[in-house]
Protein backbone atom coordinates (compact mmCIF):
# COMPACT_ATOMS: atom_id res chain seq x y z
CA UNK A 1 0.00 0.00 0.00
CA UNK A 2 0.56 3.71 0.14
CA UNK A 3 3.92 4.89 2.56
CA UNK A 4 1.37 6.75 4.69
CA UNK A 5 -0.47 3.92 5.25
CA UNK A 6 2.12 1.34 6.17
CA UNK A 7 2.94 0.81 10.15
CA UNK A 8 6.39 1.70 11.57
CA UNK A 9 7.60 -1.69 11.30
CA UNK A 10 6.88 -2.31 7.85
CA UNK A 11 9.15 1.12 7.02
CA UNK A 12 12.15 0.75 5.45
CA UNK A 13 15.04 2.99 6.95
CA UNK A 14 15.42 4.21 3.52
CA UNK A 15 11.89 5.26 3.59
CA UNK A 16 11.64 6.41 7.07
CA UNK A 17 11.81 10.30 6.31
CA UNK A 18 9.36 10.54 4.03
CA UNK A 19 6.99 8.61 6.14
CA UNK A 20 7.47 10.54 9.52
CA UNK A 21 7.03 13.71 6.78
CA UNK A 22 3.58 12.25 6.09
CA UNK A 23 2.70 12.12 9.98
CA UNK A 24 0.12 14.72 11.61
CA UNK A 25 1.69 16.61 14.30
CA UNK A 26 -1.08 18.39 15.43
CA UNK A 27 -2.45 18.45 18.72
CA UNK A 28 -5.58 16.54 17.35
CA UNK A 29 -3.25 13.97 15.25
CA UNK A 30 -0.63 13.26 18.15
CA UNK A 31 -4.22 12.36 20.60
CA UNK A 32 -5.42 10.24 17.84
CA UNK A 33 -2.07 8.33 17.46
CA UNK A 34 -2.28 8.15 21.22
CA UNK A 35 -5.77 7.22 21.63
CA UNK A 36 -5.12 4.29 18.58
CA UNK A 37 -1.72 2.64 20.55
CA UNK A 38 -4.06 2.91 23.61
CA UNK A 39 -6.75 0.48 21.63
CA UNK A 40 -4.02 -1.59 20.62
CA UNK A 41 -2.47 -2.13 24.10
CA UNK A 42 -5.89 -2.97 25.36
CA UNK A 43 -7.15 -4.98 22.70
CA UNK A 44 -3.60 -7.01 22.57
CA UNK A 45 -3.20 -7.69 26.31
CA UNK A 46 -6.10 -6.61 28.57
CA UNK A 47 -9.53 -7.68 26.94
CA UNK A 48 -8.54 -10.84 26.11
CA UNK A 49 -10.54 -14.43 26.40
CA UNK A 50 -7.69 -16.45 28.63
CA UNK A 51 -5.84 -12.93 30.00
CA UNK A 52 -3.71 -13.59 32.34
CA UNK A 53 -1.77 -10.63 34.94
CA UNK A 54 0.96 -9.79 31.80
CA UNK A 55 -1.20 -6.70 30.54
CA UNK A 56 -2.05 -5.26 33.95
CA UNK A 57 1.56 -5.60 35.39
CA UNK A 58 3.45 -4.16 32.55
CA UNK A 59 1.53 -1.37 32.77
CA UNK A 60 1.88 -1.21 36.36
CA UNK A 61 5.58 -1.77 35.61
CA UNK A 62 5.73 1.61 33.56
CA UNK A 63 3.87 3.54 35.93
CA UNK A 64 6.35 2.79 38.46
CA UNK A 65 9.53 3.25 36.08
CA UNK A 66 8.15 6.50 34.59
CA UNK A 67 7.35 7.53 38.56
CA UNK A 68 10.25 6.52 39.77
CA UNK A 69 12.14 8.83 36.50
CA UNK A 70 10.56 11.50 37.91
CA UNK A 71 11.21 11.60 40.96
CA UNK A 72 14.99 10.73 40.79
CA UNK A 73 16.16 13.66 39.61
CA UNK A 74 14.42 15.32 42.33
CA UNK A 75 16.33 13.39 44.97
CA UNK A 76 19.72 13.22 43.21
CA UNK A 77 19.31 17.70 43.52
CA UNK A 78 18.68 17.39 46.88
CA UNK A 79 21.46 14.66 47.77
CA UNK A 80 23.86 17.43 46.14
CA UNK A 81 22.45 20.19 48.32
CA UNK A 82 22.05 18.92 51.39
CA UNK A 83 26.16 17.42 51.17
CA UNK A 84 27.62 20.20 49.40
Amino acid sequence: GPLSERPLMEVRLGELHTWISTRDFSPQGLLGTAQKAWNSYFAKYINVKKGGPAGISMLLTGYCLLSYSWNYQHFKRYRWRKYH
